[in-house]
């Protein structure tokens, strides 16, 4: 996993069951969230990309068999 690190650090701070319920573990969490919200664009960008690339190459198949009628 991309976010291996941060997640590690999370288990880490909520073995301390005190930081865990007062909110001493929010940083970590943040950075975790970010971490995974980035992976997710980037996946979302590269997904779009190939789509637009799938969708110019039927276009041009579709193209190319209406020119032969």
């Amino acid at each position: 996993l991309v976010c291996r690190e941060f997640f590690k650090a999370l288990e880490a701070c909520h073995q301390n069951g005190w930081a865990k319920w007062t909110g001493g573990c929010n940083g970590v969490k943040h950075e975790l969230n970010m971490c995974l919200r980035k992976e997710r664009t980037d996946r979302a960008s590269k997904n779009r990309e190939g789509a637009r690339i799938r969708r110019q190459k039927t276009e041009e198949v579709w193209k190319e068999l209406h020119q032969d009628d």
